[in-house]
């Protein structure tokens, strides 16, 4: 018997906050104006996407004490734009990105749910914890706890607004005019939480909202960071998009499903992707080379390195090769709030990969750096676009992409035009939506 098809999930981030979107390039628009967000969601939604990512910044990145300018800078507030996009949507689901370390469990669960009322069913909660106390000065509140122990505030905090979404079962309001009675259960609403992170009871006051709580996004990467995936998320984000590197991390984070009594199809593995399209393959590579440049001029190489090596190196010849000092190896990043900067864990033995690297493919510094910073993507025709991606999906790599585009907001019209129809006509992508809510565009109904 043949086996069936994998259906692709696909989704559409705003990108923002990082170098990825080119704010130079003549077609980029704002990334505050409430007419970029429209525009890539209702892109998105034409394409029939499952949904709209926003994420957050909740302090501007520095580098050397200075606003690191040469990323796009500064972002609206999350609720307020994805409550406004719900109006301007029918059917593209909202997620959006909120911090379990900075905020309280009774808030942000009375957002999600307004959000999925205002909405019909459409809100996702991407659950993150705060790791530096460079960006919890803004609530003094930064560096308090150590990872374990972040994780377990966030998952004993997404549980905590579970108790909250279900101390609403959803048959409770009656309305009813002929009798004036409006609820059934005047107790509706009632909770009791006491642990080592919340002490709060009372009553919840945003009835039982359509998906009874939001799809749960999570984005760790770390053994913790997969387990609370495994034990908790609806979907997981990962940077792990290539094929071999791909399959390695589905296999691993499905088969932990099973201790919690879930099953594959209740976790949904996305990784980030880019794309660049033209007419030919050739056309789309030479596309690609230039929007690299883009992304990673002279000076943004520069800050990349500083990064690694913790150390003023504005001198230095970005076309020249790499420092032939060690990096600076200390608990003060020069670049803040930066989570790139955890990625080096051990800067002498990265710095000598990196050595290595360009001394093997005869690369400057600049160039290095276009090559070790890139993320995975897809580059050639639709066509060729349209078969690496389905061929990732169905060898389990992945369940489908959260595509970056690298100019906002019109970046995903070509793609929508040209790439979406291919996979249709596969029959690996939906041609409309099947149901109203965002747990019945991914399937977990």
């Amino acid at each position: 018997m043949t086996k069936p098809l994998k259906q692709i999930h696909l989704a559409a981030h705003f990108p923002g906050v990082n170098n990825t979107t080119v704010w130079s390039d003549p077609e980029a628009g704002s990334h505050i104006e409430f007419s970029s967000f429209v525009k890539l969601a209702q892109t998105a939604e034409r394409a029939k996407f499952d949904f709209f990512f926003l994420a957050e910044g909740l302090r501007l990145r520095e580098q050397n004490g200075e606003i690191y300018d040469l990323d796009v800078v500064g972002r609206p507030d999350t609720f307020t734009v994805l409550s406004a996009l719900a109006a301007v949507t029918s059917r593209l689901g909202l997620a959006g990105t909120i911090n379990s370390t900075f905020n309280e469990p009774f808030e942000v669960a009375r957002q999600f749910a307004s959000l999925d009322h205002l909405s019909a069913g459409r809100a996702a909660w991407n659950v993150v914890t705060s790791w530096d106390a460079f960006t919890g000065e803004n609530f003094r509140r930064g560096g308090f706890l150590p990872q374990d122990q972040r994780y377990s505030r966030a998952e004993t905090f997404m549980r905590t607004a579970w108790e909250l979404f279900d101390s609403w079962r959803g048959a409770e309001v009656l309305a009813d005019r002929a009798s004036g009675r409006f609820l059934s259960d005047p107790r509706a609403g009632a909770f009791s939480h006491h642990d080592q992170h919340f002490d709060i009871e009372g009553r919840f006051p945003v009835p039982r909202s359509p998906q009874g709580r939001p799809v749960i996004l999570q984005a760790g990467d770390s053994d913790e960071g997969r387990e609370f995936a495994a034990a908790t998320a609806d979907a997981i984000f990962t940077r792990h998009g290539t094929l071999e590197a791909g399959q390695a991390f589905y296999s691993d984070v499905k088969a932990r499903l099973a201790k919690y009594g879930r099953t594959d199809e209740q976790l949904v593995v996305l990784p980030a992707a880019t794309f660049i399209l033209g007419d030919t393959d050739a056309d789309a590579q030479e596309k690609a080379h230039e929007v690299r440049l883009q992304q990673v001029s002279e000076a943004t190489a520069i800050k990349f390195l500083e990064q690694l090596w913790n150390t003023d190196l504005s001198t230095h010849d970005p076309n020249g090769p790499l420092p032939a000092t060690d990096p600076v190896v200390g608990e003060n990043p020069i670049a803040q709030g930066r989570a790139s900067v955890r990625m080096y864990r051990d800067p002498i033995a990265t710095a000598r990969d990196w050595r290595e690297l360009a001394e093997a493919k005869n690369l400057s510094t600049r160039e290095l750096i276009i090559e070790v910073t890139g993320r995975q993507n897809f580059i050639g025709s639709p066509t060729t676009v349209a078969t690496s991606m389905n061929d990732l999906v169905q060898r389990n790599a992945s369940d489908g992409f959260i595509l970056v585009p690298h100019v906002t907001p019109g970046g995903l019209d070509d793609f929508a035009d040209t790439v979406v129809p291919l996979l249709q006509d596969r029959g690996v992508f939906r041609t409309d939506y099947t149901g109203p809510t965002l747990r019945d565009h991914l399937g977990l109904n």
